[in-house]
This record gives C-alpha cells, structure tokens and sequence, in this order.
C-alpha cells in the first residue's frame, strides 16, 4: 500500500517481472504518436489510487499527464514489499507517486508537498492529548501499525500492554475490508479504539468520509532518528534526469491545482521541509509501505 510508513532497503527475494517488450514499428507514422506517461499504482489503496482512478495520487497522475501533454497509462502493482524492484527496476512504468523525497534506490523530483503521522481520536471524548508524551496514553486503547514511526515511538516510552497493533500489510482480497487500513479507522470511529496513530493522509481521507463524527487529527513531532514528516515526491529510475526535470515543471506549473486535490482529499499537509523527508529514510522512517518495502 502506499503510501504508509518505512524506507527501509529491505530487499524482497522474489525474482522481479520480466519487462515488456517493446516491438518496433515496421511502417512510418504520419504523425508522431502522443507520449505516453506509464505510472505504477496500487489498485486497491484509497486514498492514494485504484483501478476506478478515485484516488488523490490518480488525480495527480491525470493533472502531470496532462502538463506533459502525455496519455496516462497504469501498471497496477500493491504498493507493498519489493515495489520498486517489480515496478521501476523491471522496467514496466516511468513514474511512481507519492513517494518519499531523497529514497533509496530511485531517483525522486523535488517535492510536491509534505505530511506526516497524527494521533487522531474522536472529539466528542474530551481528550487534551498534546504529544505522545501525554500520560493518558498509557491507559488508553491505542490502535498503531507494526514497523512504523509512531510503533516505534510507543516502544521508546514503554508503552505496550494497551496498544493494538495493526499489520502494515494488508489483504486486498479481504472482503470485510478489516485488514484493509480503513480498518483501524472504522474501530476508532465505533470506540474500539481511544487513540489511532495513522499516516495523516489516510486519517484524513477517512475522516471526511465520517462526516456524522468529528475527528481530532493532531501532527506527530519528529523524534531522534525517528521522522514524522516527510516530503512526497515522484520517483523515477535512475539516470531519468530529463525525465525528472519535465515532472517537476509539470508540478510547477500545475502546483495551485494539485494543492486543491491534496485540500478535497483531507491530507494535512505541512511546511515543506529543508534536504528531504528524513533523509533516506531508513528502517524506522516514513509512511509504512512507502518505506520498508519499497526496495
């Protein structure tokens, strides 16, 4: 999935997919064919993208498409462990969104905007939870996804016994939806859950799908060797670097626009950052599938 939480350069060991192969043209066109824009995206991973293009990353896609004067053309692939090596490394896409500015392993435009993790709760409880410092965290229920920044957090401070730990991968099959991440929010929303540590997008994506309930959404701070925040970035493979440059003056261009979609879809965007989101980040880093598993 996408877009959720650590830039590890966990390598999968599954062989990645041949690359298409391209047939050459025996005849001469009339006219050159348009240029087509290949993106790599999650077919079931609201909000970022699906097949049905309903996603804020699919919006995205269509505004730079557009720019660039380019058809838009997907390879659905689960934005989960080995993304880049099945997708960018085998060569079946040009361009991957939403990934975190400076990551290992491809090469990344200069951001489009910046967000981070939020603990978010109901409004309606009454809660003054500031950080995750605030003592009442260790007697509430807290729903957190295994491997991320704010998992790791809670561990620093020793607080366990109350949390409930969401698996960062998830079943797209799944028909209940319960393993999918808008899981996490449903049982925060029903009072399973005090408090949810979620990457913000998804928190507020799934909170204005709730209209009837009004969610507190307060941004994590970053921690020693624990990043919060993160720039988000177009990645290409390496060596694109005129590729790179015609993404980032489509994003130019386009930004007032792509910042009207970031607004429709809830995301809490923050203060661009300064050299990257973390920097590199690294096993305990950013947005959960954005991280650990896109080698």
């Amino acid at each position: 999935m996408q877009s959720l939480i650590l830039i590890a350069a966990i390598v999968a060991a599954d062989p990645a997919p041949k690359a298409p192969v391209a047939v050459a043209s025996t005849t001469t066109p009339a006219a050159a064919a348009p240029a087509t824009l290949r993106v790599c995206a999650d077919p079931d991973n609201l909000p970022f993208s699906n097949k049905a293009e309903e996603g804020l990353e699919n919006a995205i896609a269509k505004i730079v498409a557009r720019e660039m004067k380019a058809q838009l053309q997907y390879y659905w692939w689960p934005h989960q462990r080995g993304l880049l090596k099945r997708t960018l490394k085998a060569g079946q896409c040009d361009v991957i969104l939403g990934m975190p500015s400076g990551m290992e392993g491809a090469l990344t435009t200069r951001p489009y905007y910046r967000t981070g993790y939020v603990m978010a709760y109901r409004a309606d409880r009454g809660y003054k939870l500031e950080n995750l410092d605030a003592p009442e965290l260790k007697k509430l229920k807290v729903g957190v996804q295994n491997n991320t920044p704010p998992w790791a957090a809670m561990g620093r401070r020793e607080i366990v016994d109350n949390v409930i730990e969401y698996t960062l991968f998830h079943d797209q099959g799944d028909p209940d939806r319960t393993g999918m991440p808008e899981g996490m929010f449903k049982d925060l929303t029903d009072g399973k859950l005090d408090v949810a540590m979620m990457w913000g997008p998804m928190a507020g994506y799934f909170a204005k799908k709730t209209p009837n309930v009004k969610f507190v959404e307060r941004p994590l701070k970053d921690e020693e060797r624990l990043p919060m925040a993160y720039d988000i970035a177009i990645a290409v493979p390496k060596g694109q670097e005129e590729l790179k440059a015609k993404l980032e003056a489509a994003l130019d261009h386009a930004a007032p626009e792509i910042d009207k979609v970031l607004q429709s879809y809830g995301v809490p965007v923050l203060p661009m950052g300064h050299g990257g989101s973390g920097t590199q980040a690294s096993a305990t880093d950013a947005k959960g599938e954005h991280c650990e598993h896109h080698e």
